[in-house]
């Protein structure tokens, strides 16, 4: 018997992996994020298969679950939104099962950030531009944030910031970010990305706050940087028709030569 948390993706049903998919079909017990996880994923169930909604339910719940399953030798798919390496509340429930004794694998799913991300048709890296991308958020009831970690002084960096679970105090956010980006940096904020009722806003950080409507909260992802948009970078030397690739090396004299 093996828990299988498996990342369920943005919101598309169709962004899941081959292999989240192959383990819920496969699992007699699934327990989901609630509406977080679309019914389309849900689909892949087996006939017969216990599907748990655990947004009601408290972390004790969840594993008594869990080990009831366990106790029956049935394998469970634990879905969660998006990819389960941050902001997932996985941590939390493998310690509990590593006191139990029960086993878990983990499956990695697409983040919210890069369905916005293809959204807008962006890389987020551009040379000369930016090179780095934080996944960030603010303070909540759920978790605050640690000394250090703000807003500001990740932009204090000039990375593309990735700002999860803020857009409901927009406020705050502009006052740390616009210090240091300006208020002509580009900034898009991405609600609900890759669901049929997505929407975009794009705008500068001065013109955000007159743009977004009140209707765009808590499921919206803020994107912040100079490489949104942008026109004006240096191309990459990794198509350049002279740039020596380690394993595609200019010339005739190959540096791997093919085996006999």
């Amino acid at each position: 018997m093996t828990v299988h948390f498996i990342g369920a993706g943005p919101g598309a049903p169709d962004l899941i992996t081959l292999r989240g998919r192959d383990l819920i079909a496969a699992s007699p017990v699934c327990l989901y994020a609630g509406s977080l996880v679309p019914e389309g994923v849900l689909a892949h169930c087996p006939p017969g298969c216990r599907i748990v909604n655990t947004a009601p339910l408290s972390l004790e719940a969840i594993v008594e679950e869990i080990a009831a399953a366990h106790a029956e030798g049935k394998d469970v798919a634990r879905l969660h939104s998006g990819d389960l390496s941050v902001w997932s509340a996985m941590g939390e429930q493998l310690r509990r099962l590593r006191a139990l004794g029960i086993p878990y694998d983990v499956t990695p799913g697409v983040p919210s950030f890069a369905a916005a991300a293809a959204t807008l048709g962006a890389e987020l890296t551009l040379p000369g531009v930016a090179q780095s991308v934080v996944l960030t958020r603010t303070s909540g009831r759920a978790s605050p944030m640690p000394e250090g970690e703000s807003l500001a002084a990740f932009a204090a960096t000039g990375a593309v910031l990735a700002i999860h679970l803020s857009v409901h105090v927009l406020g705050r956010v502009l006052a740390e970010l616009l210090p240091h980006y300006g208020a002509d940096c580009p900034v898009a904020v991405v609600w609900r990305a890759s669901w049929p009722d997505e929407r975009v806003v794009r705008a500068t950080l001065g013109s955000l706050e007159a743009a977004l409507g009140p209707e765009l909260e808590r499921t919206a992802l803020i994107l912040v940087g100079r490489s949104l948009g942008a026109e004006d970078f240096a191309e990459s030397r990794l198509y350049a028709g002279d740039y020596d690739r380690r394993y595609r090396p200019v010339g005739t004299h190959p540096r791997f030569p093919e085996e006999a």
